[in-house]
């Protein structure tokens, strides 16, 4: 949002009533100056000074008469007043339509973001709704009878010309149809026949899987429901039971969430030695640091000695790391909406309007930094089935746009103990160029269950959360097995 300055009333205007207070005041002190230096002129007889003193002040007093002469006029002619003000507002929309009126201007950013939009609800709502658009820069007098602050600025008016709502900044498609619905306009009235799916967004949905999980409980990850490799297991001791993990760093996930005291928690962690096979404690072992050639990932690989250590290493190559250094390392990268830890070779890459790079460790986090930060967020995540970028931008809190145009969301649910569909988390959360490439994906993800939404969707979904709830998201009272 801009400041719209050339509308900006001056604080010491007094709303326009007779006289500024300022000025009464600058009047008054100049004639106090002018009596005491014509009562010190008088005093020391000196002709000279006092028809000098004189002339001075005939000049301020005329300039201060010429200049509420000024203000009274611009105030008598200002369309701005009270009554034109109302005036506009009560304005007769053409053939009785409920109108939008956008003001802003063709150089601010989220204005132009606004001008698709004004310009494809003009075409798509020919007849029913009567679009306008004031460049409140080029024509300033045009919109001082709204007495905006901030543009974008959007009016709504009801058919008899009434202001019904206004709102500053942008503005989406979405949110502004979805304000004429609360308000009671029916925009849909008079419209040409469609296709029941036409503008309808994703209607894909798949709420019982298509083939049972029939993996033994002791093989699937407790953090990412991923098949769990011997060789890199690790396991947490807990009241509650084993808690067992697919390797270090979906451990390191749930220790990021974990809001239970983790006072001396690495006690209760033992790892997989990769030569042996054999439970060794987390704090003990040595882990061979690496990286996968491709895409830059790290691999993690425990050993009980570091003899055993070291001849991996000059097969494989990586770095050796005590668990405290690998901690470090692997807590450094965290969600910019939950906090947790993630590899940005996994997670969306979220930059905000404010030049902060972070990342989402989810399609669904990345959109919930807006929340977070309350700033404009630029998304950039893969594809899940094909790996193409997908690119959302943000303004205001709603999708300022979408590349491609196709992308959708899917939105992982699971059948909670009481039957109530609850989020799956954020491993079963993601974006696509197109409801084909989702559908292709749960497909080939047959245990994957839940429904396709829009990504203005998504983030309004987000953009709803409390801070309260933010506070929460993604967290894990306590480590337990499922």
């Amino acid at each position: 949002m801009y400041e719209a300055g050339l509308l900006a009333q001056c604080p010491c205007s007094g709303g326009g009533q007779g006289i500024p207070p300022l000025v009464l005041f600058g009047i008054a002190a100049v004639g106090a100056w002018l009596v005491y230096r014509v009562w010190r002129a008088w005093r020391k007889d000196v002709v000279y000074r006092m028809s000098k003193i004189w002339k001075i002040g005939l000049v301020v007093v005329l300039a201060a008469v010429v200049a509420i002469v000024i203000i009274n006029k611009q105030k008598d002619s200002s369309p701005g007043t009270d009554a034109a003000g109302q005036n506009a507002a009560q304005s007769q929309p053409a053939a009785g339509l409920p109108r939008l009126l956008d003001l802003g201007s063709i150089t601010c950013i989220p204005c132009k973001m606004m001008a698709p939009i004004l310009e494809g609800l003009k075409k798509e709502y020919a007849g029913r709704l009567q679009v306008e658009f004031i460049d409140v820069m080029a024509n300033p007098d045009a919109g001082t009878p709204y007495k905006i602050s901030l543009i974008p600025t959007q009016i709504f008016f009801d058919a008899a010309g009434k202001e019904r709502f206004r709102h500053e900044g942008f503005f989406s498609k979405e949110d502004i149809l979805a304000k004429w619905k609360e308000l009671g306009v029916d925009l849909s009235a008079g419209a040409p026949a469609q296709a029941p799916q036409a503008a309808a967004g994703p209607t894909f949905s798949r709420m019982e899987p298509a083939k049972a999980d029939d993996r033994p409980k002791a093989a699937i990850c407790t953090m990412c429901d991923g098949d769990i490799n011997p060789k890199t297991l690790v396991v947490v001791k807990s009241a509650k039971g084993d808690v067992r993990l697919c390797g270090p760093h979906c451990y390191f996930i749930m220790y990021s969430c974990l809001t239970e005291d983790k006072t001396d928690f690495e006690k209760k962690v033992s790892v997989t030695d990769w030569a042996g096979g054999k439970a060794v404690p987390a704090t003990e072992a040595v882990y061979l640091y690496g990286a996968d050639e491709k895409t830059g990932r790290p691999t993690i690989k425990a050993f009980a000695s570091r003899d055993a250590a070291e001849k991996e290493r000059q097969a494989t190559g990586g770095n050796l790391l005590a668990w405290n250094v690998l901690q470090e390392k692997e807590l450094a990268a965290r969600c910019g909406f939950c906090d947790r830890a993630v590899y940005p070779q996994d997670a969306a890459r979220v930059d905000t309007s404010d030049g902060i790079h972070t990342w989402g460790c989810c399609s669904h986090c990345a959109l919930g930094v807006a929340a977070r930060t309350g700033k404009d967020i630029t998304i950039y995540q893969p594809d899940r089935l094909t790996g193409e970028m997908i690119v959302v931008k943000t303004a205001s809190g709603s999708v300022a746009s979408l590349e491609p145009k196709t992308a959708v969301a899917w939105f992982g649910l699971r059948k909670a103990p009481d039957g109530k569909f609850v989020s799956a988390g954020c491993f079963h959360q993601g974006f696509f160029t197109s409801e084909d490439n989702l559908k292709k994906w749960v497909e080939q993800n047959p245990t994957a269950t839940g429904k396709a939404i829009t990504i203005a969707q998504a983030l309004a979904d987000k953009m709803k959360l409390t801070a309260q709830q933010i506070q929460k998201a993604c967290k894990i009272g306590e480590c337990a097995p499922k």
